[in-house]
């Protein structure tokens, strides 16, 4: 006969409910003071975590594995499993202590990458996304959530370029999918990535789910309700938030439609090769948000992120940034901005928790801090007549009733959590001062009562203590045991003493203890009320966060214009790119010395420039300040540029260095040319393209011919301004075939068989390319470099005609075998050469050399 296994403890058949609930996340159990995880997840969170494993006791005849954390340490080891891309599940305790069975428990939260809120869990000048991704026919929905900043939006995308061109302009920390839907090869395997049942998404009951959470009978007012995969991506990002936070989410008000084309659209390559938020080194001042973010705020720096990964093309609002910061920057109130802006705290995510329930004491007293602080600014901003300011004034407000309010109620250094008490000020509440004064005074009763047993009784060491088993009793020695009077009761013998208690210190003690939890359970309830008297003023707070973001930005800009001597561009009308003296803002900071500045100039008569120069010449640094230039122009800010004339622009295209995609099995030529597709493909004549040493990853005359071909279709079918350099010195033979082609060079100078760069741009092209210079600066023996040379010399005398005949679209003059090359020679007029006739006679010589040379 076969015994049956015993059964699981009740606590465990309680945890394993719950944990059926979420087999998929780690669960964090509630027990006393440690949050404990069991079997699997106990063995993947010590992995994780590098907590210990134990097995402790029994359940169901098995050892259970174990592995827990303190509750007060909980955010430091979430923290580390969302950067993870985890997810937890937070079980606590809400049931009463001591009841028949298990406390009662329950998931209160789940915490994922993409929801977090608490201030120890997020950067604080980043934003921290949520994105959902679902598909409707050929067009791809994107829904966008700053769970901690209140930004709702979705996008409707055309193709797998502009998804994933959105999703590396945004960086979200968490993306859910439709998991009916095929994504694109290239977010196989991303971290963060979550699937979900494809009803989350369906059209209908998102449409139904948005206009319940927004109050609205259609989404028509939003300017989406034609966008059927948004709204379906939108519906399945908020049920999920929804699932996830456990509440509702009333500080949700808005959805924002976004349209790429309101912005300069940059790929994914563009943003990495810009190094616009994340460099190269690792080194995040070597950013152009490095070097641009001085903000006051953490607010004003998320903003500024925001501004530069989405430049605007709408030139009225650009215009009125650059009039806003050309009137800071003549007085003194970017400093007073900054110096009252610092005084200010994340306005932006203490009002997500409030709209939450989960802000803690020091949020609001940040929040009432900070309210108290717009008085000072509307003096500030009084009686200036820009619009943009005036505005801003206008948005901020001062909310005196909101202040007075959170004046009146948290005291002005409140604790850093509810439940340690004293959060909320004296005469806030009567009640709550009279539980007060009974907890916090009965010490003086205590004193006075045991001065009056002492008297009555005759013992002179009698006390009165406390412990948490057996509360308030009087303790006297075992040798004055006989003197107590007969209403004392003993309560506990103990060698040398006894303890006794008497009706008046029982009483006390019932007035006391109740006093301090009635204290405590009050002021919770006093505080959530406060909470919910503050969610009703949301809007207009977050508005008014949002302008103190903007104003904070714009008083940023102003001083970096001083600071790092920025002028104010132009936006015309008319096409083109007009840049006097343009600067590379990030490396001109990493310089000892001067930055040499150049100009740049694209228009319709001259729409590329083909760049050729040595290696370490500036040639990258020069076509990437170019674009930098123009996308700071498209966010408001002043330009590294005496001046910078700026026609309409859509799209900034960057071709710039390429590596191996070894997970992706692509080669580094395999990368350059998808990339280089994609610009040919989705490139206009009003996009800036930037094309560095296109075709260097193949063979020679591979890379040549796609090189020029890849030049071509950009000058004449795209008619994109196109910065295109290049060590195919055969390219600066475009400018004579096809109109509106240029060549510039980098300029170096050879001394002493060294090369000096002088990272000047002049007319024309390169005579040589200084490679085996480059070479010695970068340490290559020089017995190398010896024979480098040599090897280089004899390529250049042995270099046959064929191989000059081999240029593209240009074939070289080959006289006829009867013509003798000397009367061929005479037949050219050396006073009137045109580019041919010069080719032809460098051809000539150099075969009349070579016969000479044979003979």
């Amino acid at each position: 006969m076969t015994t049956a296994p015993p059964a699981h403890t009740p606590m465990m058949q309680q945890y394993l409910g719950i944990k059926a609930e979420h087999p998929d996340i780690l669960l964090f159990y509630r027990m006393g003071d440690f949050y404990e995880l069991f079997y699997s997840d106990a063995q993947r969170a010590a992995e994780l975590l590098d907590i210990t494993l134990t097995a402790r006791g029994k359940s169901a005849g098995e050892s259970i594995p174990m592995a827990g954390v303190p509750v007060h340490a909980i955010d430091q080891y979430l923290g580390r499993l969302v950067r993870q891309g985890e997810s937890a599940a937070i079980c606590e305790q809400v049931g009463d202590v001591g009841g028949k069975g298990p406390v009662e428990r329950k998931v209160v939260r789940i915490v994922t990458p993409g929801t977090l809120t608490e201030e120890s869990l997020l950067e604080d000048r980043r934003d921290n996304l949520l994105v959902a991704i679902s598909r409707s026919g050929d067009h791809w929905g994107l829904a966008m959530l700053d769970l901690a900043g209140a930004r709702f939006s979705v996008q409707q995308l055309q193709g797998s370029e502009a998804l994933l061109g959105e999703l590396q302009r945004l960086s979200p920390a968490e993306i859910i999918v439709n998991e009916a839907v095929t994504l694109p090869p290239e977010l196989e395997g991303r971290t963060g990535l979550r699937f979900e049942p494809p009803w989350l998404f369906a059209t209908d009951s998102a449409r139904r789910l948005l206009n319940a959470q927004f109050g609205t009978r259609d989404l028509t007012g939003f300017g989406c309700e034609d966008l059927p995969a948004a709204i379906g991506a939108a519906g399945g990002l908020l049920q999920y938030v929804k699932n996830t936070q456990r509440s509702e989410l009333p500080h949700l008000r808005t959805l924002r439609v976004e349209d790429r084309h309101d912005s300069l659209v940059l790929d994914a390559a563009t943003r990495r090769n810009l190094e616009l938020e994340t460099a190269v080194s690792g080194r995040r001042e070597h950013t152009l948000a490095g070097v641009l973010d001085r903000t006051a705020t953490a607010m004003g720096g998320r903003l500024l992120r925001r501004w530069l990964h989405r430049p605007l093309r709408d030139h009225d609002l650009l215009r009125q940034r650059h009039q806003c910061v050309g009137a800071l920057r003549e007085s003194t109130l970017p400093d007073d901005l900054h110096e009252l802006l610092r005084g200010v705290a994340d306005v932006e995510r203490i009002l997500t928790r409030i709209a939450l329930r989960s802000a803690r004491p020091r949020d609001l007293a940040g929040l009432r801090d900070s309210l108290g602080l717009l008085p000072v600014l509307q003096a500030l901003l009084a009686g200036w007549d820009d619009p943009l300011l005036a505005r801003l004034a206008r948005q901020a407000g001062e909310h005196p009733d909101v202040h007075a309010l959170l004046d009146n109620a948290i005291r002005e250094q409140p604790p850093l959590l509810l439940r340690d008490g004293g959060v909320l000020a004296a005469g806030y509440n009567a009640t709550l001062d009279e539980l007060r004064n009974l907890s916090e005074h009965g010490d003086q009763i205590l004193v006075e009562m045991e001065n009056r047993e002492r008297e009555r009784s005759g013992i002179g060491n009698l006390k009165i203590r406390y412990n948490r088993v057996h509360g308030f009793y009087i303790e006297v020695s075992r040798l004055q045991a006989d003197k107590v009077p007969e209403d004392y009761q003993r309560r506990q013998t103990l060698k040398g003493v006894e303890r006794y208690i008497t009706p008046e210190l029982k009483e006390h003690e019932d007035k006391v203890l109740s006093a301090r939890e009635r204290a405590l359970a009050l002021e919770k309830s006093l505080y959530n009320e406060l909470l919910e008297t503050l969610t009703a003023q949301l809007l207009p707070l977050g508005l008014c966060a949002e302008a103190l973001s903007e104003l904070d930005v714009l008083a940023n800009f102003a001083e970096r214009s001083l600071t790092l001597n920025l002028g104010c561009p132009t936006l015309d009308t008319r096409p083109g790119i007009m840049i006097e003296n343009g600067r590379h803002l990030v490396v001109e900071q990493l310089l000892d010395g001067p930055f040499i500045p150049n100009n740049t100039h694209l228009n319709d008569k001259q729409r590329m420039q083909v760049i050729t120069g040595p290696n370490m010449g500036g040639k990258s640094t020069y076509m990437r300040q170019a674009a930098l230039i123009v996308l700071l122009a498209h966010i408001g800010c002043y330009v590294p540029a005496d001046k910078a004339t700026i026609g309409p622009v859509d799209r900034i295209f960057s071709r710039i260095g390429a590596a191996d995609d070894l997970a992706g099995g692509r080669s580094t030529f395999m990368v350059e040319m998808t990339e280089t597709a994609n610009i040919l493909h989705n490139a206009t004549a009003h996009s800036l393209v930037l094309m560095d040493e296109i075709g260097r990853g193949t063979s020679t005359y591979d890379g040549l011919s796609l090189a020029w071909a890849c030049a071509v279709d950009l000058a004449t079918r795209v008619q994109a301004f196109t910065l295109f350099a290049t060590h195919y010195f055969e390219l600066t033979q475009l400018p004579e075939q096809y109109a509106g082609i240029v060549n510039v060079h980098l300029e170096a100078v050879e001394h002493d068989d060294r090369i000096v760069f002088l990272h000047a741009v002049r007319e024309g092209a390169a005579d040589r390319s200084y490679g085996l210079h480059v070479a010695a600066l970068a340490g290559v023996p020089a017995h190398v470099i010896r024979q480098a040379r040599k090897r280089l010399q004899e390529l250049e005398q042995n270099k046959s005609a064929e191989t000059f005949a081999a240029t593209p679209q240009m074939p070289l003059f080959q006289p006829p075998e009867e013509q003798p090359l000397r009367e061929a020679l005479e037949s050219i007029d050396p006073d009137n050469l045109t580019p041919r006739e010069a080719q032809q006679t460098l051809y000539i010589l150099k075969e009349m050399l070579r016969q000479d040379l044979h003979s």
